[in-house]
Protein backbone atom coordinates (compact mmCIF):
# COMPACT_ATOMS: atom_id res chain seq x y z
CA UNK A 1 0.00 0.00 0.00
CA UNK A 2 1.13 3.44 1.19
CA UNK A 3 4.31 2.38 2.99
CA UNK A 4 5.70 -1.21 3.46
CA UNK A 5 4.08 -3.48 6.42
CA UNK A 6 5.93 -3.65 9.60
CA UNK A 7 7.35 -6.80 11.11
CA UNK A 8 3.59 -8.19 12.63
CA UNK A 9 2.03 -7.70 8.61
CA UNK A 10 0.30 -4.32 9.69
CA UNK A 11 0.51 -1.31 8.12
CA UNK A 12 1.15 1.83 9.76
CA UNK A 13 -1.81 4.60 9.66
CA UNK A 14 -1.16 6.86 6.84
CA UNK A 15 -2.74 9.85 8.63
CA UNK A 16 -2.34 12.41 6.10
CA UNK A 17 -3.58 10.44 3.22
CA UNK A 18 -6.64 9.50 5.31
CA UNK A 19 -7.27 13.29 6.29
CA UNK A 20 -7.17 14.46 2.33
CA UNK A 21 -9.73 11.43 1.93
CA UNK A 22 -12.09 12.36 5.03
CA UNK A 23 -11.72 16.07 3.81
CA UNK A 24 -13.00 15.41 -0.21
CA UNK A 25 -15.58 12.64 1.16
CA UNK A 26 -17.00 15.63 3.51
CA UNK A 27 -16.29 18.28 0.50
CA UNK A 28 -18.07 16.35 -2.16
CA UNK A 29 -20.92 15.28 0.68
CA UNK A 30 -21.61 18.97 1.09
CA UNK A 31 -21.41 20.52 -2.60
CA UNK A 32 -23.19 17.11 -3.27
CA UNK A 33 -26.41 18.34 -0.99
CA UNK A 34 -26.24 21.66 -1.98
CA UNK A 35 -26.91 21.09 -5.59
CA UNK A 36 -29.34 19.07 -5.17
CA UNK A 37 -31.47 21.35 -3.00
CA UNK A 38 -30.78 23.82 -5.72
CA UNK A 39 -32.26 21.63 -8.17
CA UNK A 40 -34.99 20.76 -6.21
CA UNK A 41 -35.86 24.69 -5.91
CA UNK A 42 -35.50 24.89 -9.38
CA UNK A 43 -37.90 22.11 -9.79
CA UNK A 44 -40.59 23.70 -7.81
CA UNK A 45 -40.27 26.83 -10.03
CA UNK A 46 -40.33 25.53 -13.21
CA UNK A 47 -42.12 22.43 -13.33
CA UNK A 48 -45.69 23.47 -10.85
Amino acid sequence: MASEPRVDGIAPMDYAEHERTYAFFTGLTKWGTVSLVILMILMAIFLL
